[in-house]
């Protein structure tokens, strides 16, 4: 079944509950003393120098291979640098990079809409409230039914064709990401035409548009037809891929918090994050994703502070004996598809039996 917080609710004292929260306070003060939450300007600045340097190269490449389909190369090349932008665009979100929060989000909001086409307003809203409720039932978007059922009420529901991708969604969770690229961009989208409210809805409309209209122009003048469509096939497989397969192992397989069940701040965000280890390459890899733990601790501290912070707070975790979860990257994606089919199970067919089906397996 699926793992919830609501036994550790009950059985944990209210004094431990006030120690946690007493204790993560002087862990905040420890990392503000240590300088963890200056800003690193030559970091970003060096790192967006290289990410401009790589998309220029990559536009080069294009312009030399010409007619040839060694194109495909150039597109997984972008899907990959579509990728780290988007990771840059995402530290922007949580005041990273820049002094002001003004500056933090026009560049978050230029990096997401012209280059990576997708909406900056759209992530803030759904990233905040995942980050306010990680893994919490009701309160975190990222847990929600989207083809794939993080809870198991959600894929009892399921019916149909639905129904049959939940009973194998952990095995068919990755080749589902490949069209994940294209649902970044269409949810966007949608969100931008929606009715409401929407911060720099016309802003973003403009630059996406200008964005999408630019890309498509020249892959479309540039290539033949059917080449053209490969190369943007391949550019969003890979862009939608590597988004999902750096964003999953974070919280998915990890303790879900009933919709009733309160836990303190501390608490919260470290039980229902997984660090990915591995250091720097890690850290390159996934855009500093790889520190959850810390990063949900602290959203507003610069990637390369945050392996420093991680030997203070799992030193603090031990003291106060909250679990800190930590793995490699291909163990994270082992337990992310044993838990997704573990909820899919809840999708079978309401005349199966479990018995038999058992016995036909042997």
């Amino acid at each position: 079944m699926t793992s919830t917080l609501g036994a550790v609710r009950g059985t944990t004292p209210k004094t431990d509950r006030q120690n946690i929260t007493q204790s993560y306070t002087a862990v905040s003060r420890v990392i503000k003393e240590s300088g963890l939450l200056r800003r690193t300007h030559r970091f970003y600045a060096m790192l967006g120098l290289g990410l401009t340097a790589a998309l220029v190269g990559a536009g080069f490449g294009f312009v030399l291979l010409g007619d040839s389909w060694l194109q495909l190369l150039i597109a997984g090349a972008l899907g990959v640098i579509f990728t780290q932008f988007a990771f840059l665009a995402h530290e922007a979100s949580h005041r990273q990079v820049l002094h002001s929060g003004p500056a933090n989000d026009r560049l978050g909001r230029f990096l997401a809409t012209f280059v990576v086409g997708m909406s900056y307003a759209w992530w803030m809203n759904k990233h905040t409230r995942h980050h306010a409720n990680p893994n919490k039932v009701g309160k975190d978007p990222d847990i929600e039914f989207d083809t794939i059922s993080f809870i198991e009420q959600d894929a009892a529901r399921q019916r149909g064709i639905i129904a049959l991708i939940t009973r194998k969604q952990g095995y068919l969770f990755f080749p589902l990401l490949l069209l994940e690229g294209l649902n970044l961009h269409y949810r966007s989208v949608r969100t931008l035409f929606a009715r409401g409210p929407v911060k720099g809805r016309w802003v973003e409309l403009t630059a996406i548009a200008v964005r999408f209209a630019l890309y498509l122009t020249v892959i479309f003048a540039s290539l033949p037809l059917g080449m053209a469509f490969a190369f943007l096939g391949v550019q969003l497989a890979v862009f939608g891929v590597y988004m999902g397969a750096s964003f999953a192992p974070n919280h998915k397989g990890m303790p879900i918090i009933g919709a009733d069940e309160k836990l303190d701040f501390f608490s919260k965000q470290v039980r229902t994050s997984r660090n990915i280890s591995g250091g720097w390459w890690a850290s390159a890899l996934m855009g500093g994703l790889n520190y959850q733990v810390e990063h949900h601790l602290f959203p507003n501290m610069p990637r390369p502070h945050l392996a420093r912070a991680r030997t203070i707070v799992r030193e603090r975790c031990q003291t106060l004996g909250v679990p800190y979860t930590e793995t490699n990257l291909i163990r994270s994606y082992a337990i992310v598809i044993e838990y997704l089919n573990r909820v899919g199970l809840a999708a079978r067919d309401p005349f199966d039996c479990p018995m038999v089906n058992r016995f036909r397996r042997v």
